[in-house]
């Protein structure tokens, strides 16, 4: 049996902003043994579920600007944390967090709470897993609505200079303060706030999947994901017909302007961005206005 971490509950308590029980389930297929947490609000028999996705090296915590807009629509609103993240198990060693453990544990998810009328809100690795399980025939039928943030589909190829960046420094270090690099995507963040970023992780050794992503993403063809990549964009170019909405960090680094242009262009149908010119990567941290421009677009507000 692999070793694992599971965080203890008290470094969860009084987080800033988020008064949500965690939902755990320890038995999703080729899970077993391994507990997996996820944020479930709102009426389970509603027309719309926004499935937030968070990315690296964050949690559901992200999203805690967006859940309360969502839920005033009447929607339901599902936000897990993969495992390595949050209150989620956290294997310990690196090798364990490939794409497909990721992406895998995700459509096992939701299929064990039987989602429907998702609305899929991604950003970051939430976005480059995400955008991705339509590939799976038993996820599209459940799909209904896009909301993209700060993301690509990664088919082979370097992201840019940006990203370079960060997957060295990331590299160069192991044990990196993850409210450290929140902060420098979103500075507005309060000490409080920032602080909630690293409660998912007491030790360095509890740090294996945020070290996992920045090697895992898709630079050259022949890395794990690039197949479902690749459907991926078939799927968003020519299959995808519901609405989509993209809100985006104009000050993000690792993603820039012409990250926006080719997702853009790849997504059948959407619409021009929201640009939010001080957001940097983490755009959620800017997203009670980005939740209300969405749902007014969806036509589903509650003004």
């Amino acid at each position: 049996m692999q070793e694992i971490i599971r965080t203890p509950d008290d470094r969860f308590a009084d987080l800033p902003g988020f008064p949500y029980a965690p939902h755990y389930v320890d038995n999703l297929p080729g899970y077993e043994g391994l507990r997996a947490a996820y944020i479930d609000e709102g009426p389970k028999d509603t027309q719309h579920t926004f499935l937030c996705l968070h990315g690296e090296p964050t949690w559901s915590y992200l999203y805690r600007k967006m859940i309360p807009v969502f839920l005033a629509s009447g929607a339901r609103v599902v936000a897990p944390d993969l495992f390595g993240f949050g209150r989620s198990d956290k294997p310990i060693l690196d090798a364990v967090y490939g794409f497909h453990f990721h992406r895998n544990m995700l459509l096992a998810l939701v299929e064990h709470l039987d989602l429907r009328g998702i609305t899929l809100v991604v950003q970051d690795w939430g976005g480059l897993i995400g955008l991705t399980l339509p590939a799976s025939p038993n996820f599209t039928p459940r799909l209904s609505r896009l909301l993209v943030m700060n993301t690509t589909i990664a088919t082979g190829t370097s992201a840019g200079p940006g990203f370079e960046q960060w997957k060295a420094y990331a590299a160069a270090h192991p044990d990196m303060k993850v409210s450290d690099v929140v902060r420098r995507g979103a500075p507005v963040l309060t000490p409080e706030e920032a602080a909630a970023y690293d409660a998912p992780f007491p030790t360095g050794a509890s740090k294996a999947g945020v070290r996992a992503f920045p090697e895992r993403v898709m630079v050259s063809p022949d890395m794990d994901g690039v197949f479902e990549s690749v459907a991926a964009v078939a799927f968003w170019n020519t299959k995808w017909s519901g609405p989509s909405f993209m809100a985006w960090g104009g000050a993000d680094r690792v993603f820039p302007a012409a990250t926006i242009t080719a997702l853009r262009n790849t997504i059948r149908g959407c619409p021009e961005p929201m640009i939010i010119p001080e957001a940097g990567h983490f755009v959620q941290e800017w997203g009670e206005p980005i939740a209300h421009e969405a749902l007014t677009a969806f036509g589903d507000h509650r003004r």
